[in-house]
């Protein structure tokens, strides 16, 4: 087998699942693929997986791909649903393989890795990844918390820590969070993790979620539904130093008289209109702004967050759990919009 040298090769158990569209995109499950890291390979690979016919390649589906290093046989992958082109880049496994570049690793070993936003690779029994977005998975995180924690967490943390200015060590000034969406994929760490902080913390859901979200360490929670909610109103008449906007349609004109004087909305999912007030606030010199967030993720981020997980600080709540083989199951019910906490995928 040949290994390009900074590539991981492993097998999947568990993958978070990300939404790339609509439509749960077959393709992503049973296709003939070329191994991205292997030139001239074009051996199919269900023929390789089943039979072990091609040493170059592994399943795919189209989702992110983590940096340098290969990983085969034993990795569990937990898909994660995302508005990319690829899907399934969270994932949780076993190494199969390293690239001879590959010095901090060895096949064995388990891992939690982000595969590339752009191809993703997911959703299959093998996976291979970048050494640079790939960690270590103590025995006391589970595959499943392990293969939830990378779009979603990382989005959480650069939203509070770059964007909002919260110290996740307790010092630092006290800041007002509002977080929408709080019991999705990124609200769940997003209270988490801002409680970690000097912060009060005001959350929305849906009212089936208020108790599950009070239980994330939500200091008040609205249900988006009543008026009061729809209109992100602090029932303990908060003004937000920072918003963290997990859900959509929600427009400036809610946003601005519930802001403080230096107020900030950090947009996980900007759309159009999100970009056209970011560009008028800067060019007006606005106190207020809005930040759309691009996640920039980073290695010594993610495992800070495992890190976390380990010590019982954070917690990743899982939804569901899907076989591979029903992965459109888990599709459909991430396009649905209402789940509590991650969908898994296992093979």
């Amino acid at each position: 087998m040949v290994i390009e040298e900074d590539i991981i090769v492993f097998s999947t158990v568990s993958k978070s699942v990300g939404i790339g569209g609509r439509k749960f995109p077959e393709s992503c499950l049973k296709k003939t693929l070329a191994c991205p890291q292997v030139k001239n390979c074009k051996s199919d690979v269900y023929e390789w997986v089943s039979h072990g016919a091609c040493s170059h390649c592994l399943i795919f589906d189209t989702y992110y791909g983590v940096e340098e290093q290969k990983f085969y046989d034993n990795l569990h992958i937990f898909p994660y649903f995302f508005p990319f082109p690829g899907a399934a880049t969270d994932v949780a496994g076993v190494i199969q393989e390293v690239g001879h570049g590959v010095k901090n690793f060895k096949p064995g070993d388990q891992v939690v890795a982000m595969l590339s936003l752009l191809t993703g690779g997911g959703l299959a029994e093998y996976a291979v990844a970048k050494k640079s977005l790939t960690v270590p998975r103590p025995p006391e995180v589970s595959a499943a918390e392990g293969a939830g924690l990378p779009i979603a967490g990382l989005t959480a943390h650069m939203a509070l820590t770059q964007f909002s200015g919260v110290k996740l060590d307790g010092s630092g000034p006290r800041k007002n969070i509002l977080i929408t969406a709080a019991s999705g994929g990124v609200g769940q760490y997003a209270v988490q993790l801002a409680k970690l902080g000097n912060t009060h913390v005001t959350a929305t859901c849906g009212s089936r979620n208020i108790d599950f979200v009070k239980s994330l360490g939500a200091d008040e929670v609205i249900d988006y539904k009543t008026p009061e909610g729809a209109a992100l109103k602090s029932p303990s008449g908060q003004k937000y130093d920072a918003v963290v906007h997990c859900a959509t349609a929600i427009p400036w004109s809610v946003f601005e008289p519930n802001l403080s004087e230096t107020g900030k909305v950090i947009d996980i999912t900007p759309g159009l209109n999100a970009m056209w007030t970011f560009v008028v606030k800067k060019l007006t010199l606005s106190k207020k702004q809005l930040v759309p967030l691009l996640v920039i993720p980073k290695k010594e981020k993610l495992e800070y967050l495992v890190n976390l997980v380990k010590e019982g600080k954070l917690k990743t709540v899982i939804n569901s759990k899907h076989p591979l083989i029903r992965a459109e199951e888990a599709w459909a019910k991430s396009i649905d919009g209402h789940a509590t906490g991650k969908i898994i995928v296992e093979p």
